[in-house]
């Protein structure tokens, strides 16, 4: 072996030693990262426990899985760690991290908080709120809303069931809502008053009780599948088939400074995270709409004929002009929402039907 071989031998050694030093470096390095805290969530939404096993819980079950270990979201349900109508400023406050919730129930001081939840008419269908929020610009219009809230950030719409009202008594002309005190959003509520409909705000999981003890006639608050999902069914008798709006508008939204933390692949896997909820939502609620209307066995279905329902159709209209008149920004939505409605009309069936 000649000198330059020794050498080589030798140069090989010393680098190689080098290099598995810094492999080895590297490798306790590694644990490091790995081993960090997970960032944690605290997320609440508004429903109560029995209905979040189904409008959030397999999502955020499968988010927290594909994180691995990154990101955790604990979930509470309504009213669970503040009351419903607090989340926005907890959430502003850093008090919880996320929020899934309408805008009208937890009170969001935006203008357009009046269309989360249930504004009356403005969808026929589930599919109405993607569409419009993707399609006609309501996305950007709240972006741009909460853009102008501190430490606030909205993320995504989707919509959940349609409103009806389940009630210990019968509902069959527009004579039987007076006096009727029911469980409702607040703009559902400003809304029917004028039917002389009492709307009552109590907590989410009160409501059964409230009807048990006579506090409440009922609800207008779900479609069906809720009411058979919460029990709700089992306390009222009657169903209306006749809905104020086809679909209920809700989001989610999250601490600014939190979201802000959040990597941005983690970021996008709460995207999809969104996306999953909103679509197990479409599917869940619109099988179960039809399937409990004719094979529920707990809830009589009961109707208010069209040309005496088209009195509250009419009356919505001239609530949406109200609303239209209270902000630049809620003119911009109405004018959507009409505009949305008229292509949806000479669309025809089966975007729209007589």
């Amino acid at each position: 072996m000649t000198d330059t071989k020794k050498l080589s031998k030798r140069d090989f050694l010393r680098t190689a030693g080098v290099a598995t030093a810094a492999t080895g470096a590297s490798a306790l390095a590694a644990p490091a990262v790995l081993g960090q805290a997970p960032i944690k969530w605290r997320l609440q939404t508004y429903a109560g426990a029995a209905l979040a096993e189904h409008v959030i819980k397999p999502a955020i079950d499968s988010f927290n899985k594909v994180a691995n270990g990154e990101m955790e979201i604990e979930l509470y349900t309504a009213d669970q760690l503040v009351p419903t109508g607090e989340l926005f400023r907890a959430m502003q406050a850093g008090t919880i991290d996320a929020v899934q919730s309408d805008e009208d129930s937890m009170a969001a001081p935006v203008d357009v908080s009046v269309f989360g939840g249930y504004f009356p008419f403005a969808t026929r269908y589930s599919l109405d709120v993607p569409v419009l929020f993707n399609q006609y610009g309501l996305k950007e219009i709240w972006e741009e809303a909460y853009s102008e809230v501190e430490n606030v950030t909205w993320l995504s719409a989707g919509s959940w069931d349609p409103c009806h009202f389940n009630t210990t008594k019968p509902i069959r002309s527009l004579e039987d809502l007076k006096g009727l005190r029911v469980y409702t959003f607040p703009t559902a509520g400003r809304f029917l008053t004028q039917f002389g409909v009492i709307p009552v705000n109590i907590p989410y999981e009160d409501a059964e009780v409230a009807v048990q003890t006579g506090e409440l006639d009922g609800m207008a608050w779900s479609g069906i599948t809720e009411d058979y999902t919460v029990g709700w069914a089992d306390v009222t008798k009657y169903f209306l088939t006749n809905n104020i709006t086809g679909a209920w508008i809700g989001s989610f939204f999250a601490n600014t400074e939190r979201w802000n933390e959040v990597p941005d692949h983690l970021k996008e896997l709460f995207r999809l995270t969104m996306d999953s909820s909103h679509y197990y939502r479409q599917w869940w609620y619109w099988g179960g709409e039809a399937n409990l209307r004719v094979n529920g066995d707990k809830l009589e279905l009961t109707s208010i004929p069209d040309s005496e329902w088209n009195t509250v159709v009419k009356a919505a209209e001239t609530f949406w002009e109200e609303v239209s008149a209270e902000s630049e920004r809620s003119k911009k939505v109405v004018d959507i929402l009409k505009k949305y409605a008229g292509v949806m009309e000479k669309a025809g069936p089966p975007y729209r039907c007589a």
